[in-house]
């Protein structure tokens, strides 16, 4: 997706906490515009209060559903209701859910029947039928290092009160860079080349694994995981290229 792209971001705020909610929007601002910005809960229940101040912060549109009947998620129907209005709508050109609900999973399928991309943000739990029903998916674990306190910490700070900590490692499961080494070897036997750009790799990498992701190898950039990971020969002189090393097979 490119900086251009109009995006509907649809938030379930029963299902994500509002502490990530700067590491998010960065998130979104290098995929496009996020020029519909919604969120979904019960906001009178105290543990959506957080959620208040964050709300006009990043000029979000709360829409609030009250728990009319115990176990009946009417807030999961709200968002997907307006997700349909808004696909109809012909205003944006994907969307970007922000949930770990695999309850979606058919609402981001049914976004991409109709040829627009759907981003999913979601906790690593996520169950795969969603991740895989997104183009891509992105993991809220990824995003922790890159975000910064929001303006109701700093605000609190000011006021001598101190911030909430947030634990930048908390529930993030890191995986060995060597787990990529067998699809990488898949993708260059599908190649005439020799050598391959890395860029062509990274699209047959999303297009397998929608929640792929360098970060979840510990590294920022995939040349550097693919470097990492031992099995490989880099060029990184642009544009950046690998082949397999010499003895694998």
């Amino acid at each position: 997706m490119t900086e251009n792209k109009r995006l509907a971001v649809l938030v379930d705020a029963d299902n994500v906490s509002s502490k990530w909610t700067a590491a998010i929007f960065k998130e979104i601002a290098t995929l496009g515009d996020a020029t519909v910005r919604r969120i979904y809960g019960n906001f009178a229940a105290d543990s959506l209060s957080s959620w208040r101040d964050t709300l006009l912060e990043y000029a979000l549109i709360p829409h609030h559903q009250p728990a009319y009947t115990k176990r009946k998620n009417s807030s999961d129907i709200a968002l997907v209701i307006d997700a349909m209005d808004i696909l109809h709508s012909d205003r944006v050109d994907g969307f970007v859910l922000v949930s770990s609900d695999s309850d979606f999973t058919r609402l981001a399928s049914r976004i991409r029947e109709e040829g627009l991309d759907v981003i999913g943000i979601g906790k690593q739990k996520t169950p795969e039928s969603l991740r895989k029903a997104c183009k891509r998916f992105i993991f809220l674990e990824n995003l922790e290092e890159t975000s910064g306190p929001s303006s109701a910490a700093s605000s609190a700070s000011a006021k001598g009160s101190p911030p909430k900590e947030t634990n930048k490692t908390e529930s993030r499961k890191m995986q060995p860079p060597s787990k990529i080494i067998p699809l990488v070897m898949e993708i260059l036997r599908t190649m005439e080349e020799d050598w391959v750009t890395v860029g062509l790799i990274g699209s047959h990498l999303y297009q397998a694994k929608p929640d792929f992701d360098p970060r979840t190898y510990g590294c920022t950039k995939l040349t550097d995981l693919l470097d990492k990971t031992g099995a490989f020969e880099v060029n990184r002189t642009p544009p950046a290229r690998i082949q397999l090393k010499s003895g694998r097979n």
